[in-house]
């Protein structure tokens, strides 16, 4: 009979598991647990809306090392943007750039002092082969002299919003290999940034200037062919497709490292028509061992099979659609008493794979409880804000919570005539005076 006692209690009590686990298991939307990310600082983003998937210590100031030309590279095309440099402009090597470029022990291809060479031919041994001497030229060339340079990083930093951030150099070397001629910051000083800030740029670099992937993915070019010169550059991005760690989808960004920063890469893959940018600071648990060893590929690629594997790109709403709550806003002295509200953008939202039709908070906030007519189609009444329901609290690599989008006037709504404004105005007068007379016959029987 305890045997039986026993069976009926194991029964009894895997029923009411089970029942547990279908009232209190996580979200069957939910994605997998995070991984483990080796590195002092990393973050994970989506690039078109910037929806943070993975952050560890994503706001801390820590060396970026070469990863610092990536903003020379934006301002790069900024000042070709803005027509104030072009590919085929020379550039006359210093004596600054021409002792750093002769360093063997750096990334750098050999220049000659005096010698000219083009923007075209510095930038792409900059962006493939992180050539420092390089970085130095276009710096000059750019602004007059690397210190003047500096101060446009800081302030395109600034302008940017990527948070801390500490630019003393072009290189993201530190100060102390400058061969004594630094000209911002102490002998020892170095660049500093945030995975969040580092994570933010690269987006800014991508969706201004998508043009830099041409080159960032480039994973073998000679340096002046054909010449006394000529340099075989192999790109130091090993994820590039046919590259040691090849990874198919990769086709960005720029890696770093010194003594400081330790190993560095910022990364961008695409994806079943999603791209998402990594980036991982001082990465310090792959395998091997020198200057280029894998942990920064390791641990990158943790997070490509993360943000691939638990996430996508989902339109929750589109531009033109029709807003549900509240579907119009109350119109004075028009046509119509109503006009309808309608999205005045497509969004979309990142929501787990597993998902199935993707449940949305939405908020709207009108500019004024009533709008006065006239009232045109595409008028901006006010703004709405998505997010999943039930999703993380990561944000965005901008520091928002949600997407926001134009709330707009679905159509027009003419200015009412006088005649029509002063009888409405005059039914209003009645019905103000029926209610007084309603409620002064209530008043006698109180």
């Amino acid at each position: 009979m305890k045997k039986l006692w026993n069976k009926i209690g194991a029964v009894v009590m895997a029923g009411t598991l089970a029942i547990s686990g279908l009232v209190f298991a996580p979200n069957s939307a939910a994605a997998a647990d995070a991984p483990t990310i080796n590195a002092n600082g990393a973050i994970a983003i989506e690039e078109s809306t910037g929806k943070i998937l993975y952050s560890k210590d994503a706001d801390k100031m820590m060396g970026i090392a070469s990863m610092t030309k990536m903003m020379d590279e934006y301002i790069l095309f900024e000042q070709m943007d803005a027509k104030k440099i072009s590919w085929d402009d020379k550039v006359k090597i210093s004596e600054y750039a021409h002792k750093v470029s002769q360093d063997t022990s750096l990334s750098n291809v050999p220049l000659r002092e005096g010698e000219e060479y083009t923007v075209k031919e510095l930038y792409e041994a900059m962006a493939i082969y992180s050539a420092n001497g390089a970085a130095i030229a276009l710096a000059e060339k750019m602004a007059g002299s690397e210190g003047d340079f500096v101060k446009m990083m800081n302030k395109k930093a600034d302008q940017l919003k990527l948070g801390e951030h500490h630019f003393v150099n072009s290189t993201g070397l530190n100060n102390s290999d400058l061969k004594g001629m630094q000209q911002v910051g102490d002998k020892n000083d170095e660049n500093k940034m945030t995975a969040k800030g580092m994570a933010k740029l690269a987006q800014h670099l991508i969706q201004d200037y998508p043009e830099v992937l041409k080159t960032a993915s480039t994973t073998k070019k000679d340096f002046r062919p054909g010449t006394s010169d000529r340099i075989a550059m192999s790109n130091w991005n090993w994820l590039l497709p046919g590259l040691i760690y090849g990874r198919k989808g990769v086709d960005g960004l720029k890696t770093g490292t010194t003594d400081y920063a330790g190993m560095c890469l910022t990364a961008t893959a695409t994806q079943n028509g999603m791209r998402v940018i990594t980036v991982v600071l001082h990465a310090n648990g792959g395998k091997g061992s020198g200057q280029h060893n894998s942990a920064r590929f390791d641990e990158t690629n943790k997070m490509l099979d993360y943000a691939f594997d638990n996430f996508k790109l989902e339109e929750v709403q589109k531009k033109g659609s029709k807003i549900k709550k509240p579907a119009s806003a109350k119109v004075e002295d028009g046509k119509e008493s109503t006009v309808s509200l309608t999205a005045g953008k497509d969004v979309s939202l990142v929501v787990p794979n597993a998902a199935g039709k993707p449940k949305v908070d939405t908020k709207v906030s009108l500019k004024n409880k009533t709008v006065t007519a006239p009232v045109k189609k595409g008028d901006k009444l006010g703004t709405m804000s998505l997010s999943l329901k039930g999703g993380d609290n990561l944000g965005y690599v901008d520091g928002k919570q949600s997407e926001s989008i134009p709330v707009l006037a679905g159509e027009d709504v003419e200015k009412a005539g006088i005649f029509s404004r002063s009888a409405k105005a005059v039914g209003g007068f009645f019905q103000g005076i029926g209610n007084y007379v309603v409620d002064g016959v209530k008043g006698w029987f109180n």
